[in-house]
């Protein structure tokens, strides 16, 4: 019989919900069509939760926790997955960025989701979502966070990073928050195969000014692009003649940016502000 898929929890909300799930069932020692069997399902339909290809319906996901004895934690995830589908080009974007080998960012208002601190993210999904519960936030943040670990692959993709001065300039969540976050730009800045830029704002006028964008580079596959604007305005660009033409626009940007050495001083100067920079 050959090995279950493996499922990345962080590409999607209904994938953490997959894997979940089946890290309930297996704890449970069941088999895929034992546990369709005691909620009278197919062992098919069970396969596509497991996989996040299909989100069940309240009644069949109430049943599942509570045969599973999760205790209500399964079906609290299954109703923010309800709530809060993010956009499709935000899903499509969490699959190549798992496979991608090169990430290049221009980020306008926040670090970049790869680099977050649980706090900083804490603070940003809060501010966005303010109509949202402690418990939908929570689970947005550990979604987040879990992303991050495809940096400490034994062959991470090489990220690199453009900031614009207002990333490091704004106290999200005052010092404590934004000192920390500050801290973690600086230590990840200085690992293998991530580079970190600053965009002063006395560059003036640059060509990114729209919003945010990410370039992916794959190994055999063409590059795509990321387009991130406004109110949660999201685009993913394949079309190759666009895909140059925004590629094009990042190197501008990249080309006009401190170099990684400087930037570091810059994001030190920035923890001097908030008051936790200490150079001992």
């Amino acid at each position: 019989m050959p090995a279950p898929k493996e499922l990345d929890p962080s590409s999607s909300l209904p994938a953490l919900y997959g894997t979940k799930l089946r890290r309930l069932r297996e704890r449970a020692g069941w088999t895929q069509k034992e546990l369709a069997e005691k909620v009278y399902l197919s062992h098919s339909r069970i396969a596509q939760f497991e996989l996040g290809k299909e989100i069940p319906a309240a009644e069949v996901s109430e049943m599942l926790d509570r045969v599973l004895g999760a205790d209500g934690d399964l079906h609290d995830l299954w109703a923010h997955l309800r709530r809060l589908p993010p956009s499709d080009a935000f899903r499509k974007y969490k699959e190549y960025e798992v496979r991608a080998s090169a990430i290049h960012q221009y980020q306008a208002h926040c670090v970049p989701g790869l680099l977050q601190t649980e706090a900083y993210a804490r603070q940003i999904m809060s501010h966005a979502g303010p109509w949202c519960s402690e418990e939908e936030i929570g689970v947005m943040v550990a979604a987040r966070i879990a992303r991050s670990g495809l940096l400490k692959r034994e062959v991470p993709p090489l990220l690199w990073v453009v900031l614009d001065e207002a990333v490091i300039r704004r106290p999200v969540g005052g010092p404590s928050v934004m000192g920390a976050q500050m801290a973690h730009l600086l230590e990840m800045s200085r690992k293998p195969r991530i580079e970190i830029q600053v965009l002063p704002y006395a560059a003036g006028a640059h060509a990114t000014m729209g919003g945010s964008l990410t370039v992916m580079s794959f190994d055999n596959a063409p590059d795509v692009v990321y387009l991130e604007g406004g109110f949660g305005l999201t685009d993913m660009v394949r079309d190759r003649r666009a895909v140059a033409r925004h590629r094009h626009r990042y190197d501008l940007v990249h080309a006009m940016a401190l170099p990684p050495a400087e930037s570091r001083r810059w994001i030190e100067k920035a923890m001097e502000e908030f008051g936790t920079w200490d150079s001992n």
